[in-house]
């Protein structure tokens, strides 16, 4: 049982390219991204978090690539993880040749930034002969001189400038496997940035709000920024910059997905904030099931709501339900109907037998061949 959206959001039409074995664009799911944030040469430890990371239910995984090490550790890093990795170059255009014959599955870059025109070739040669596609990743930081000169301070107008130039670098070369971001750290900037160039061009685009910052003011504005183009039918694909645990930017990437009905992933948890009325401990019981929950993926609404004012409306629409009720005697409800009572004591291991025997029957039902 799923809540009927207000409204369908209307994505934009865009290209469909290949990022390993994910497809981004047209009416693929919006994929979620993330960025290791270890060093790329210690193959161990850039394992165990970019299979963290996916784990988490991100379907691609950034990596770092500044030097000649970092892209050898690279062939030995894909072979013990089952998600598409891009490499993040920046100015050495041997580093995305060395990247995309050692596995990677596209390449960050900026065309402008690699060098001569011999030098893009080798880079868009390397890149087709792997089957490897290119993120154009402009960004309000590092925009180029003359274009900073123009325009006098990073704007939309420069990022957009910057992106099609770019894009056209590329072009020239017959190369179209493309994705494309505007990012800046400036919610605004990067929205208007992004509306501007979605009237441009049809290559899918990667949505982000730069150096966000930490987890709260972070998720805030990428929320916002994200949101915001979202609900506009903008973004094929997205990552969250926290300054953070990567794992927090893939749970609040999909929590953004979730909220716009754009993605259907584990389980959605409709709670109310607690007051004087509640039956049972809000707050720590939602805190105790979004843990003992995480390893659900199949797509299942619960609502916990304390009292009998909004619980059992919100019950009614959602798979599981608990409204509290007095002296610890709270009402659980199965796809909208009243099952049974339940104590406060066996109230959260009953909701995960409930959650798990529903994730359980989804998943008969999607093996099913009738």
């Amino acid at each position: 049982m799923s809540i009927r959206p207000f409204r369908d959001i209307k994505r934009r039409k865009t290209k469909v390219i290949s990022v390993g074995k994910i497809k981004v664009g047209g009416d693929n799911p919006i994929s979620v991204q993330s960025m290791t944030n270890t060093l790329t040469t210690d193959i161990n430890g850039t394992i165990k978090q970019i299979n963290d990371i996916h784990n988490e239910g991100a379907e691609i995984v950034r990596v770092s690539c500044p030097d000649e090490s970092s892209t050898k550790a690279l062939k030995e890093i894909v072979k013990h993880v089952d998600v598409p990795l891009v490499a993040d170059i920046h100015f050495h255009f041997k580093r995305a040749i060395e990247a995309a014959d050692n596995g990677a599955s596209c390449l960050r870059i900026n065309p402008g930034n690699i060098g001569n025109k011999n030098k893009i070739k080798e880079v868009v040669r390397a890149a087709s002969e792997n089957n490897c596609s290119i993120r154009v990743g402009v960004n309000a930081g590092s925009l180029e001189r003359d274009i900073l000169e123009k325009f006098k301070e990073p704007c939309p107008e420069a990022l957009v400038e910057s992106a099609l130039r770019n894009i056209k670098i590329l072009e020239d070369e017959n190369f179209t496997n493309l994705k494309i971001s505007v990012k800046s750290s400036d919610i605004f900037l990067s929205i208007e940035a992004y509306r501007q160039l979605s009237k441009k061009i049809d290559y899918p685009l990667h949505l982000g709000i730069t150096e966000a910052g930490g987890f709260v003011p972070g998720s805030i504005k990428s929320s916002i920024g994200l949101g915001t183009l979202l609900l506009e039918g903008i973004g094929d694909t997205i990552r969250i910059s926290l300054s953070d645990d990567p794992v927090k930017e893939v749970k609040i990437g999909n929590e953004i997905l979730k909220s716009l009905n754009l993605r259907e992933r584990g389980v959605r948890i409709i709670s109310c904030p607690s007051c004087a009325r509640q039956g049972f401990q809000v707050i720590e019981t939602v805190k105790i099931l979004e843990k003992r929950l995480a390893h659900i993926t199949k797509p299942i609404t619960l609502s916990i709501i304390g009292c009998v004012v909004n619980g059992p409306g919100e019950a009614a629409l959602t798979d599981v339900g608990i409204t509290g009720g007095r002296k610890g005697s709270n009402m659980l409800y199965i796809s909208g109907a009243q099952l049974e009572k339940v104590s406060t004591n066996d109230m959260i291991e009953k909701v995960v037998s409930e959650v798990e025997k529903k994730a359980s029957e989804l998943e008969n039902t999607a093996d099913d061949p009738k």
